[in-house]
């Protein structure tokens, strides 16, 4: 690979093929297929840029993937139905739901090694980290909660009561507010950190939302809706949904690039991801990618 830049790169896990799609996300051209073990699902990149890790559920396990070749370095076994994962702002842990299990995983990214498995409530779904590392919050769509974990202790210090069926979390950048899909409610539910309660009125979105996005200077959230194709354009200053963006069949995952500048969506049913610009909420690319795509990670700008 020669060395024509410094680009991020979208990561894009294609359940139903067991592959990994790589776009260099200057030109969103297709730089890599990484194949993977059977039902690749969530990922997550290391802050450094040089790992991916990627949950496989069918397998139980969660690949690394070095981004200087492409290619999966090592294999973790860590359970039953790993679903979402995250990786700690310094690097040194990923924090990994599982969904058979009731259960989040803690890998040491040093060793690549399970070091310990934190007990959670019924059904955990979807999992974010604050951006100091000290707490990890866990939806979970069997009981209308999320639990908040203890980073220093690795255990669960709370729980907020949220909507129903709860599914994506996204944690603002100054780590203050959490954005909490309710999929049986169609809303978000915004959580203020530092107490830990609800605030304000659920936020109106679309049907049947499954994730949420970040922009990187927290001002708006991207929410996916799978049953309606599109995806809700929140404004986190006045929580309100200020837009609609039509995309293509079975919209779930979500993921905002470094710069800002753009969001990327996986689109389920329609094997494609959609780019969309955030300065003017459009679409400005669709591109195919394998089958049954689910959740997309981007990294920090990698020299290529």
């Amino acid at each position: 690979m020669g060395l024509t830049g410094v680009t991020a790169r979208a990561y894009v896990t294609n359940l139903g093929s067991g592959n990994v799609y790589v776009f260099n996300t200057a030109n969103n051209a297709l730089i890599g297929i990484i194949e993977v073990d059977d039902g690749p699902y969530g990922a997550a990149v290391t802050p450094d840029g040089l790992r991916v890790f990627v949950t496989t559920i069918v397998n139980g396990t969660v690949n690394v993937i070095s981004t200087a070749t492409n290619t999966v370095i090592d294999t973790i076994p860590i359970g039953f139905f790993p679903g979402e994962l995250v990786i700690t702002p310094d690097g040194t842990r990923a924090y990994a739901v599982l969904i058979g299990e009731d259960a989040v995983a803690v890998i040491d990214t040093e060793e690549n090694t399970v070091s310990d498995k934190i007990p959670v409530r019924d059904g955990p779904n979807s999992i974010a980290v604050t951006p100091d590392g000290t707490r990890v919050y866990v939806s979970h769509f069997g009981d209308d909660f999320v639990s908040v974990i203890d980073t220093e202790t690795n255990t669960v210090v709370d729980s907020v009561t949220v909507g129903t069926f709860p599914a994506g979390i996204a944690i603002t950048p100054d780590g203050t507010r959490a954005y909490v899909i309710n999929s049986g409610d169609e809303t978000v539910s915004v959580i203020q950190l530092d107490d830990n309660t609800v605030t304000g009125p659920p936020i109106p979105v679309g049907f049947d939302p499954r994730q949420i996005a970040m922009t990187t200077d927290g001002t708006r959230a991207y929410v996916t809706n799978f049953r309606d194709d599109t995806v809700t354009v929140i404004d986190t200053v006045n929580n309100q949904p200020v837009d609609t963006i039509p995309v293509l069949d079975g919209p779930i995952g979500a993921a905002v690039t470094p710069d800002g500048t753009r969001v990327y969506i996986t689109n389920a049913n329609a094997n494609s991801v959609t780019v969309i610009s955030t300065a003017d909420n459009k679409v400005i690319e669709t591109s195919g990618v394998g089958a049954d795509p689910n959740f997309v990670a981007i990294s920090p700008p990698i020299l290529e």
